[in-house]
């Protein structure tokens, strides 16, 4: 995966994040959905909440982008 530059991350909609509120985890492309959710248990400073709206948001792209997501919520990241 090609890292993104500052000025290209700033280019990209606050929708296109999993977090738009911190612009954190970009989802804009396949790759991206996958590092997602991949670092999704790394990110800090946010609320369950926030988590759970951020998850609803991946998997609408994941979905978008063809992006084979079996786990059904977040918490079950990591989780055989």
């Amino acid at each position: 995966m090609a890292e993104l530059k500052e000025e290209q991350r700033d280019h990209i909609d606050s929708d296109k994040f999993a977090f738009p509120k911190e612009r954190k985890e970009p989802i804009h492309d396949a790759t991206h959905v996958r590092n997602a959710i991949a670092r999704f248990n790394q990110v800090e400073g946010v609320s369950d909440d926030e988590r759970d709206a951020a998850w609803r948001r991946i998997k609408k792209a994941a979905d978008k982008h063809g992006v084979e997501v079996n786990e059904k919520s977040w918490r079950e990241l990591g989780k055989s």
